[in-house]
């Protein structure tokens, strides 16, 4: 199948998604869109679209960040949605995707960043794609804002800071405020570009500093992802 991913910045980037992506020998396409690359212009050649996070949220203007267009990609996710391709969205993406149902995007109870349990709902229990997930599992996290809700939705897992931890829209439409991709790669970038945003936010509860982060631990988050993904694309591979 074939897998396009939006990315919004260097440090945002897919990790463990694309390693799964190339593992499974599918074909692969980005709009990186930091480096000035465009928006796909068609949806008839992408199975999976991929949206990944950064530090704008679906309110940031093009006056603010130029190379960040909300609206089209908003406008993308709803032509995947009505084409009946799958796609996920990863933090600032989970976000665009509520909003391209009309569910607007909200602001967290708490911050959160590093790694903090997620805990599955009964309709994360009865969810075949996560069927492998411990009621309480490991997940990474830095955000402040989370996806809004539809009246179909169904949230998925929840953490102790934010109750929209992972929201299934549709069959083959699921937002992650979670990173269930961080590697120590991805997460030593982050860390480059927030150092003034771990200092301020140091005394907050679910804060980690550089070094916490540095140990973590991502594999096991990362085998769930890439577990998940297998279930999702194989029953969408048999739609």
């Amino acid at each position: 199948m074939h897998i396009h991913f939006i990315i919004h910045e260097v440090f945002e980037g897919p990790g463990a998604f694309l390693s799964w992506a190339k593992m499974r020998g599918h074909s692969i396409g980005y709009s990186r869109v930091y480096k000035g690359e465009q928006l796909p212009l068609s949806m008839e050649n992408i199975d999976l679209l991929i949206v990944m996070g950064g530090p704008q949220s679906p309110g940031t203007t093009v006056e603010l960040c130029p190379y960040f267009d909300a609206a089209a990609e908003i406008a993308l996710i709803r032509k995947c949605i009505h084409s009946d391709k799958a796609v996920i969205g990863v933090c600032l993406g989970s976000q665009l995707i509520g909003e391209a149902y009309e569910a607007k995007c909200e602001k967290s109870p708490e911050k959160e960043i590093g790694c903090f349990p997620i805990t599955l709902t009964e309709a994360g229990r009865e969810n075949e794609f996560f069927s492998h997930f411990h009621d309480v599992s490991m997940a990474g996290h830095w955000h402040n804002d989370m996806p809004g809700l539809t009246k179909n939705c169904q949230v998925v897992a929840y953490s102790e800071g934010c109750p929209r931890q992972i929201v299934q829209y549709d069959t083959f439409i699921y937002g992650f405020q979670c990173h269930m991709e961080f590697t120590h790669e991805l997460v030593e970038l982050l860390i480059e570009h927030s150092e003034i945003e771990l200092q301020r936010d140091k005394n907050r509860k679910f804060v980690q500093q550089a070094d916490e982060l540095r140990q973590n631990d991502y594999t096991a988050m990362n085998h769930n992802l890439f577990v998940f993904l297998d279930k999702f694309t194989a029953k969408y591979l048999q739609n």
